[in-house]
Order: structure tokens, then C-alpha cells, then sequence
């Protein structure tokens, strides 16, 4: 590891995970009995370095990368505390994909303007630019990030993360990020590359769809991996205590914050996970709108009947299916169990592989222009869509990922900060 990048703040020894075997649809992912494991109280980064008075920020002018999400662990704004801590010094904030509040839709511009809360200029990252400009760095000697990611490569934040980096590199400027818990465990790695021809904003670093690691983690692995970004920044992680990989949401006892106006539920990103990549393709109804968006997976005049019947053969550990009908709509209705240890990337395949076969071919013949364009980019290749139209079978598709998910379990070792 580079002299310039420095990973903990803690004083901890760097421990790593344990590597553990993956079955095509089938997760390893041992048991917690809930609550923080042994070695202490739970504490995001935000919390540690508050107790810690901020000492990694002090004497230098900061700007914060920030959104409703970012909040301590008593659920305070992470930008009102760092204002009280550090005056005048917190200089500029920065907005990701659907604003500091996050009440704008997926793919709307965020614009510009003052923050109510702080009385900061409010930058937008997912405008004209989604890589903050030399005039946008000028007003701060150090990025922090404190966004919290939901564990999935199609999420903008982490793209956010990647090219602020690659940015404060370029521009002499420190970056810090602030660790907290990836909602659905540390051990969960399943999905298909991404192939740098569909690197884009929906997928900006080349790992798997799920990764199975933390903010923190993944900056680590940014920039300890050549390639990935231009310029890697001087960089400090700031830990989370008391987290360790068999951890989900659920277990640290946090208040959950809609991350998006669609993740609304700490299980929310298992089931963006199960049905994302199969809500690009046509005439397809995964939930937007209801109570539990990407909790459903049903087609235009499909069988109702005849998709639970394919969904119950599957044999998916710690997922459920009942049936679901809308207008002339027919699919299921997911229930997955937080500690679901089904491959639910590959659920999301075989969910696609059979709506298209009850609908003719059309979830995938209908796709064109922009939507398939965003289909491949949020799959990262074109050869599901290639694959499912050539008639291979969803499964044999899944055990085409077997030999690059273990690779990435252990090129991503070093990288681990959380037992």
C-alpha cells in the first residue's frame, strides 16, 4: 500500500475476513445473535471520530459530500455536527444523486443552491458534472464522505465516491471517508463482473454486483488498485467499532434512512438486489410505487400461477414467493429474510429468464435505444441480454460467475477492515 494512503484511524490492527466457498444460488453467511459482537459499543466513523474531536480535520477548510443519510448514531446531521464542532472551517457541501434530502427521482439533475440547514453552498454531483471541478475543490484542503451505500454496484454513491477521489487527487486535496455498515453484511459477494466497456456512472468500479464491503473498504480498494481511478488522493478511513461481517442492518441498531426515494426499508436493497436488473427489461412490474418497491417481480399477461410454480421450484433459502396480480399484470410477491442466504443476483436472473419465457420473448425483444443501453450498463456486459435471447438458460448463466467471485473474495482481502 502506497505512503499516501493511510486506512485506519483507530490504532486497531487491520484484521481481515474469512473466505468462505459460494454455491450458485446459495450464500455462506454465518449467524449473529444481533446487537454490536465483542470489542465494544457500535460506533459509526462519524461517532468515532466525534470522539476523537475531529482531530483528523482540524486547521483545514472541509467539505463534506452529504445527503439525508448522513447522520451520527443518534440521529443527528452529520453536517450540523461538524459546523458545531468546527466552525467556520466546514466550508462547502456536496450533493449526490437525488439531492441533500433525497426526495429527487432517480436521474434527475440536482441543481446548485444554499442549504437551508447550515447556510453552506450545496454543489451538485449529479448535474453538468458528477466529478467536483477544480473550482468546486477550491474552497477546501480535505473531502470528506459520509453517504450510506446500500452494498450494490448499480447505486450511484460509490460512483460518486470513486471520481470525487480521482478528483481531490488531481487537485492536491486530502480524502477522508467515514465508514458505515453495509446494510446487508460483509459476506454476501455474488453477481457478474463489469466489463470496462459499460463502465459508467451506474457502475463505476469493477466489482461484482455485490460486493459484500463497506464504503470505507471500497475506497481502499479504489485506490489501492491501478486503474480503477486516474490518481489516487492521499486517504484516511475512519473507522465504524463494534461492526464485524456477519452484521446486517438489523444488527446494529441504527434507525434506517430511506437512502432513495425507492430504498425505503433496511431490507430494501435485497430486494433491489433480486428484481433491479430485471425491472430494465419490458413490460415488467416490480413494485415502483407500492409499499415495498422492488419487492415484486410479475409481467403483461403472464400467469400468475404458472411464475409461483417456477419460483417455488427454485428452492430459494430465505426467500418466499406468493402469488400477485394487477390489472393485467400476473407474477409474485418476494418476502426475503434479511439473512436470506439465496444468491439473490441470481434470483434476479432467473426471475428475467422466466418472465421472458411466460411472455413470449418480449420482456426482452422490446428493449431498445436508451432502456437496453441502461439495461447492460446496470448488468455490466451486454451478455445476459445476448445469453437469455440465444435461449441459455438462467442457471448456466449464474455458474458462468463461480471463477470471478472467487477471485474477487480474495483479491479484495487486503482491503478488509472488519473481522
Amino acid at each position: 500500500m502506497g505512503s499516501r494512503r493511510s486506512f485506519l484511524l483507530s490504532g486497531a490492527a487491520l484484521l481481515t475476513g474469512c473466505q468462505t466457498g459460494q454455491m450458485p444460488f446459495q450464500q455462506s453467511m454465518p449467524m449473529a445473535s444481533g446487537g454490536p459482537p465483542q470489542g465494544g459499543p457500535f460506533m459509526l466513523g462519524i461517532d468515532f471520530l466525534a470522539s476523537r474531536n475531529f482531530d483528523l480535520l482540524r486547521g483545514k477548510r472541509v467539505g463534506l459530500i452529504t445527503n439525508h443519510t448522513s447522520v451520527n448514531g443518534r440521529g443527528e446531521m452529520t453536517r450540523t455536527v461538524m459546523q458545531r464542532a468546527l466552525g467556520s472551517s466546514l466550508t462547502a457541501l456536496y450533493a449526490p444523486e437525488h439531492g441533500i434530502d433525497g426526495t429527487i427521482g432517480a436521474g434527475i439533475h440536482v441543481s446548485t443552491r444554499r442549504d437551508s440547514v447550515t447556510g453552506l453552498t450545496v454543489y451538485s454531483l449529479y448535474g453538468p458534472t458528477r466529478k467536483p471541478t477544480p473550482q468546486m475543490l477550491a474552497p477546501i484542503d480535505v473531502m470528506v464522505f459520509d453517504l450510506q451505500d446500500i452494498g450494490c454496484r448499480s447505486y450511484t454513491y460509490i460512483s460518486t465516491m470513486a471520481v470525487a477521489m480521482e478528483a481531490c487527487a488531481e487537485n492536491g486535496k486530502h480524502f477522508v471517508v467515514l465508514d458505515r455498515p453495509n446494510p446487508m453484511g460483509g459476506w454476501r459477494v455474488e453477481g457478474p463482473p463489469l466489463e470496462p466497456k459499460w463502465k459508467s456512472f451506474v457502475g463505476q468500479i469493477p466489482v461484482p454486483y455485490v460486493h459484500g464491503m463497506t464504503t470505507g473498504e471500497l475506497a481502499m480498494m479504489t485506490s489501492g488498485n491501478k486503474g480503477w481511478i486516474s490518481q489516487s488522493p492521499r486517504l484516511n478511513v475512519v473507522k465504524m467499532q463494534g461492526w464485524s461481517r456477519s452484521m446486517v442492518w438489523q444488527d446494529t441498531g441504527l434507525r434506517w434512512y430511506r437512502t432513495s426515494p425507492n430504498i425505503p426499508h433496511a431490507t430494501s436493497p435485497l430486494y433491489y438486489v433480486a428484481t433491479g436488473i430485471l425491472g430494465g427489461a419490458s413490460a415488467v412490474d416490480i413494485g415502483i410505487g407500492t409499499e415495498n418497491p422492488f419487492g415484486y417481480a410479475g409481467g403483461s399477461g403472464v400467469n400468475a400461477q404458472a411464475m409461483l410454480a417456477a419460483c417455488q421450484r427454485w428452492n430459494m433459502p430465505g426467500v418466499s414467493f406468493s402469488l400477485y396480480t394487477r390489472k393485467d399484470f400476473g407474477g409474485v410477491r418476494l418476502n426475503i429474510h434479511p439473512r436470506a442466504q439465496a444468491d439473490l443476483t441470481a434470483l434476479d436472473v432467473m426471475l428475467l429468464g422466466e418472465l421472458n419465457r411466460l411472455t413470449a420473448g418480449k420482456a426482452l425483444s422490446r428493449m431498445s435505444g436508451s432502456k437496453l443501453n441502461l439495461f447492460h450498463k446496470v448488468y455490466g456486459s451486454e451478455s445476459l441480454y445476448n445469453n437469455l435471447k440465444r435461449g441459455v438458460s438462467a442457471s448456466r448463466i449464474v455458474s458462468g460467475w463461480g471463477g470471478w467471485v472467487s477471485s474477487f473474495r480474495s483479491a479484495r482481502q487486503r482491503y478488509l477492515l472488519y473481522s
